[in-house]
């Protein structure tokens, strides 16, 4: 999560198709960019080090996709933010066939002017609503894909339609009998949310695994949990290691503990769904 920003003309912006407001601004504490939409930054990137994961989150997500096997992937992205992940996977897994599927279009060509994307690099972007966008995607990629990321924020909060078991099931469809689904949640103390998103996840892919900073996981104050899961054993053989070395601790859930997690939680379906919860605006401040 990140915070609040002044609101500078002379930073490319863009009026969203939604009515809110998206920006490209030069990061305040680090190198790079982050898209900043109607006030939540969502994203980061640097030019010159795609590697370079700014938000911890985001991290998270990459240290997973360490963990894929070696070589090229083939991965679709639903909602595209500044498309971190995309050009994180060009950059350290060369030859990848990348698909993105955002709402906004006035966000995309936002992104795409200042922070163009790696020359040469087959990362498709697909203009649309996430769920609808799968069944629009190649018949060839059905089945097949190493990697599915869903990261859909509308301004601060997930869609209730892509937080459905009806929605899992369809995404699920996308992977090989090895690939991993990866979902950002968002949620705050208590986690009813996250453990209802848990609870229908773990109703589709068997396999599933919590990552997040240890006060979120506990429930103690605001901030993003990564799920991680598939249908056969997740490769997290070096991640509790590598959470634990920071810059800030985080641990990962598996096992008996997901369960625990997820105990007396709801699986959510299309009839009940809600939207994520929304942070309170002075988390976006420091």
């Amino acid at each position: 999560m990140g915070r609040t920003r002044a609101r500078d003309a002379e930073h490319p912006h863009a009026r969203l198709d939604h009515g809110g407001e998206a920006r490209v601004i030069p990061s305040e504490f680090t190198s790079g960019f982050e898209l900043v939409v109607d006030g939540t930054p969502q994203s980061h990137v640097d030019l010159d080090d795609p590697t370079h994961l700014h938000f911890e989150y985001i991290v998270r997500m990459g240290a997973v996709i360490d963990q894929l096997p070696a070589g090229a992937l083939t991965a679709v992205h639903l909602g595209a933010g500044a498309l971190t992940i995309p050009r994180y996977i060009e950059a350290t897994r060369p030859g990848s066939r990348q698909q993105v599927i955002e709402l906004e279009a006035p966000l995309v060509a936002l992104v795409r002017e200042p922070l163009p994307l790696p020359r040469g690099a087959a990362i498709r972007l697909r203009i649309g609503d996430a769920r609808e966008g799968v069944h629009r995607l190649p018949p060839a990629i059905i089945g097949s894909c190493d990697l599915v990321v869903s990261d859909v924020f509308s301004g601060a909060q997930t869609p209730a339609h892509l937080t459905s078991i009806e929605f899992y099931r369809e995404i699920a469809e996308l992977l090989g009998p090895a690939g991993v689904l990866l979902i950002n949640v968002a949620d705050g103390p208590g986690l009813a949310f996250a453990r209802r998103q848990v609870a229908t996840i773990a109703e589709v892919l068997p396999e599933v695994a919590i990552l997040a900073d240890t006060q979120v996981l506990k429930g103690r104050r605001f901030g993003n949990l990564v799920i991680a899961a598939s249908a056969g054993p997740l490769p997290t053989e070096w991640l509790p290691r590598m959470l634990a070395a920071g810059p800030h601790p985080a641990k990962i859930a598996r096992g008996a503990e997901v369960t625990a997690f997820v105990q007396g939680a709801r699986v959510v379906t299309d009839q009940d769904a809600v939207a994520s919860p929304r942070p309170d605006a002075s988390l976006f401040l420091r």
